[in-house]
């Protein structure tokens, strides 16, 4: 298998796709629901195979055969930001919709993205569900939680789980996640405090929360600030915290920073690039930014996505 076929589902912005293409498989088709996602998908990857839509009304006859089935299925359902629901809520019961597929395509790989409380949830009942479902097709597990900083090179807080399952019981014994590398990329590489950026960053003096974001930053430049609604507080590492979807909502919840010019929050590229997305990526102009913010939050750290894609290659050649 030179170049294993993959499709995506609850692909958002594609940055499991991406990382998947980084490590040299081959894309031929993917699914996501929210029209927004969509946009900046198409804008980066084109319009050849991505099918938007409800994948509940997607049958198993219109899915191409492939080799590897990759999803970042709904964490929200899981979240220990959210109200944790899990199979109670219908995006937690999305996870049956891969097995469906799975049930009928039988792929060789499948990969599978979500937050850490997945494997603690409901006193890991959910996780068991998981497990048992796969394992009972016949597949083979291995799972990791695995954090942007330590295993993507990226400065960033942001952990995930990620479970990966083999048809074939000889190659899931040689895979192995990636061992943790060196953090070299440090915020200041991402965050240049010496360029203004666009006034709609910027906080001004008018804003109720400016005060409490200063009594935290102490005028300290570089730092970022994590942002908890009216609560800001100083992270307790140099790195940039777990980007939340609810950055799009809630715009009080987007990271700041203190730059030559003023308190700000990130800006759109900052965050794609704690998200390790290359320079090239990015939004089309059809995208409110609120949008952006949310799609970035949902999406995942795409160099930890390619050096577990990369070792799946390696165990299929």
């Amino acid at each position: 298998m030179n170049s294993p076929t993959v499709i995506s589902l609850f692909a958002g912005i594609g940055g499991i796709c991406l990382g998947f293409k980084q490590a040299g498989f081959n894309i031929i088709w993917a699914n996501e629901f929210d029209k927004y996602a969509c946009r900046t998908y198409r804008h980066n990857f084109g319009d050849k195979y991505l099918v938007e839509g409800d994948i509940r009304k997607i049958l198993n006859d219109d899915i191409p055969d492939f080799d590897v089935l990759t999803a970042g299925f709904p964490c929200q359902p899981f979240s220990i930001a959210g109200r944790q629901r899990g199979f109670d809520d219908d995006r937690g019961n999305l996870f049956f919709e891969i097995t469906r597929i799975v049930d009928k395509k039988r792929p060789e790989v499948i990969f599978l993205e979500n937050v850490p409380n997945l494997i603690r949830h409901d006193n890991e009942k959910t996780f068991l569900v998981i497990f048992s479902t796969l394992a009972q097709f016949g597949y083979d597990i291995r799972y990791a939680i695995l954090s942007a900083d330590k295993y993507g090179n990226v400065p960033q807080t942001r952990s995930r789980i990620y479970i990966v399952a083999f048809k074939n019981t000889i190659k899931c014994d040689r895979f192995e996640f990636p061992a943790p590398i060196k953090l070299t990329t440090n915020v200041s590489r991402i965050v240049d405090v010496h360029t203004r950026q666009n006034d709609l960053y910027y906080y001004n003096e008018n804003d109720s929360i400016l005060e409490k974001i200063k009594a935290v930053a102490r005028d300290e430049k570089g730092i970022i600030i994590n942002m908890f609604g009216s609560n800001p507080k100083k992270p307790l590492h140099r790195i940039c915290p777990t980007l939340v979807a609810d950055m799009g909502r809630r715009n009080n919840r987007v990271p700041v920073v203190l730059d030559d010019y003023g308190y700000r929050k990130l800006t759109l590229r900052e965050c794609l690039d704690f998200q390790g997305f290359p320079k090239e990526f990015y939004f089309p102009n059809t995208i409110k930014i609120s949008d952006a913010y949310k799609q970035i939050g949902n999406s995942v750290c795409v160099p930890v996505v390619r050096r577990i894609a990369e070792e799946v290659k390696r165990v299929l050649r």
